[in-house]
């Protein structure tokens, strides 16, 4: 196997693992995470957005799974698709510093450093979203 061949497998394995990560984490917001994740939503979310916490958490869980079906089966748009992507997840940062501030306890979140931790990991995912679904032909 070629060497860019290897790097086409890795990063189509990327692409898969974040599509999963997306369905996921948008399944968990919709069904057995949906009432803790609700600690995560902001006050001023609720203002600016004019919707109650469930339904910002049941928004953000749809388009987590719409995202990560996107990317399995849009392949054509996958680049624009990461950035969409890459935008979510800078777009519910603020949320995760809201829920490491409050110190309460969410599913898969139950201690401060985990909470802490998961500021870290929001770099992580940008990064994921945008080099999983850079196209195979760029060497950027």
């Amino acid at each position: 196997m070629s060497e860019s061949a290897g790097r086409r497998r890795l990063r189509t394995t990327g692409r898969w693992s974040l599509a999963a990560l997306l369905l996921g984490a948008g399944l968990s917001h919709l069904t057995w995470g949906r009432r803790g994740y609700r600690i995560v939503v902001p006050e001023w979310a609720v203002r600016m957005l004019r919707l109650d916490k469930d339904a910002i958490v049941v928004a953000s869980g749809v388009v987590e799974g719409l995202l990560g079906a996107a990317l399995l089966v849009l392949p054509r748009d996958r680049s624009r698709i990461g950035g969409l992507i890459a935008a979510f997840f800078v777009a519910v940062f603020p949320g995760n510093v809201h829920h490491w501030r409050s110190g309460r306890p969410v599913p898969g979140m139950r201690t401060d450093r985990a909470r802490f931790a998961r500021l870290f990991l929001q770099p992580v995912l940008v990064a994921w979203a945008i080099w999983a679904t850079r196209s195979d032909g760029g060497s950027r």
